[in-house]
């Protein structure tokens, strides 16, 4: 195996620096929703027909985008499929040093390059990756937690194509190859609540990766709410300690919700504060101060009044009229009901990724347009100072695939207590 390494000066990388070294993506109508009339032509439901992948997936060899060497005695974090790093900045929120970030698509490793500068970070396919190139980079260091957020569109409710034999659904493999070489203390892999419905996977991969690491795998359903995020994500956890213990999941401590102080976060204290837009216009400071105590967690550590990410998707009128005559809370297609009108006294629904070419999900609850990159990034709980590469739909991509990072800081201070 080839593998290319680019030194990364002044601990920064722009998009086009990775994102120009491929062609334009061929861009699908298969995973478009807008495209409605297409349906008496195409039968886009049918599982026969292969989903086309994301034109910016590098398939060539793995590039190294190299970070600084590991000075500090933090626990350990290598993530396999980071995407644009949720995970990885809430293990950092809880504690740890983040070695290593791998995944195959362009503009996620560009997002957390620029947002873990330190970090060593490997774009490529996992399959043309080898444990032994992890190993040299982190020279003789012990990984504490082996992270992976396995792609899950093969598992997830939300994809019409849904179906067992998915080649997607057999990733986890290439987990437990870096499990058997890297020999983790601890391993955490995170998926969609939809593989619990999916054949015996779940039972599989406890089974296999148990076998892999010597451990026991145990794994459990965990709801976003519960850990401060304002968006009713489900996500599915498998954790496994070297050695035999077995993982308690109430350390996994809820912060908000019925057996806790604090309500659950709200759609409006999540990005009420952030102005209002038309279509396709952008702010770029904000112009109110925070109201509630997550809008003031966001902006924590935003110096000055720059506000980043934050402009409006460019929709044709028809787009902006349907908005505009939906009521907040309700549907904006009768045949997706997922996607919605937010409204503000709600957590959002679970955001999803889209297909190749996603088109907006949500609408804003109060202005006639599709949400922004920084709104989607509140309602996953990304902090302001976490800027998405890529633009506007590569951007719901990778906010749609991330693991909000507050259920990750949660799952981190619980794992703390292993090491």
């Amino acid at each position: 195996m080839k593998v290319k390494e680019i030194e990364v000066k002044n601990h920064e990388i722009e998009e086009d620096e990775i994102l120009t070294m491929v062609e334009e993506p061929q861009i699908s109508i298969f995973d478009d929703p807008d495209n409605l009339q297409l349906d008496q032509e195409i039968n886009i439901w049918d599982k026969s027909i292969k989903v086309e992948e994301n034109g910016y997936y590098w398939h060539k060899e793995p590039l190294i985008l190299k970070g600084q060497p590991i000075k500090n005695e933090k626990p350990l974090v290598v993530e396999l499929f980071c995407g644009c790093g949720g995970t990885s900045l809430g293990f950092e929120m809880a504690g740890y040093q983040i070695a290593i970030g791998c995944d195959i698509h362009q503009p996620s490793v560009t997002t957390f390059k620029n947002n873990h500068s330190n970090v060593t970070a490997v774009l490529g396919d996992i399959k043309k990756v080898s444990p032994q190139t992890f190993l040299e980079i982190l020279d003789g260091r012990q990984v504490d937690v082996l992270i992976g957020g396995v792609p899950c569109q093969g598992f997830s409710l939300n994809n019409r194509k849904r179906h067992e034999e998915d080649e997607r659904n057999l990733l986890y493999r290439e987990f437990i190859r870096f499990v058997q070489i890297l020999k983790p203390k601890v391993v955490v892999l995170e998926n969609v609540s939809g593989m619990k419905s999916t054949g015996n996977v779940v039972e599989d991969i406890e089974k296999e990766i148990s076998e892999a690491g010597n451990m026991k795998v145990k794994s459990k359903l965990l709801f976003a709410p519960d850990y401060g995020v304002p968006q009713t994500r489900t996500r599915l956890l498998f954790v496994g300690i070297r050695g035999g213990e077995e993982f308690d999941f109430d350390k996994v401590i809820k912060t908000h919700g019925p057996t806790t102080n604090k309500p659950y976060v709200t759609v409006k204290e999540a990005i009420g504060d952030l102005p209002s837009l038309k279509a396709d216009e952008r702010v770029e400071e904000y112009k109110t101060e925070a109201f509630s105590e997550y809008q003031k967690l966001m902006r924590k550590n935003i110096k000055g009044n720059k506000l980043t990410n934050h402009r409006a998707p460019n929709h044709p009128k028809a787009v902006i009229d349907l908005i505009g005559s939906t009521k907040s809370g309700f549907p904006l297609y009768a045949k997706f009901k997922q996607r919605i009108r937010l409204s503000w006294e709600i957590q959002s629904p679970t955001q999803v990724s889209g297909g190749i070419r996603p088109s907006f999900q949500f609408g804003h609850p109060q202005d006639d347009r599709g949400l922004t990159i920084r709104e989607r990034c509140r309602l996953q709980s990304f902090p302001d100072n976490f800027e998405v590469s890529g633009g506007i739909v590569q951007g719901r991509v990778q906010t749609g695939n991330a693991v909000p990072p507050l259920l990750a800081k949660a799952i981190g201070l619980a794992i703390k207590k292993y090491l």
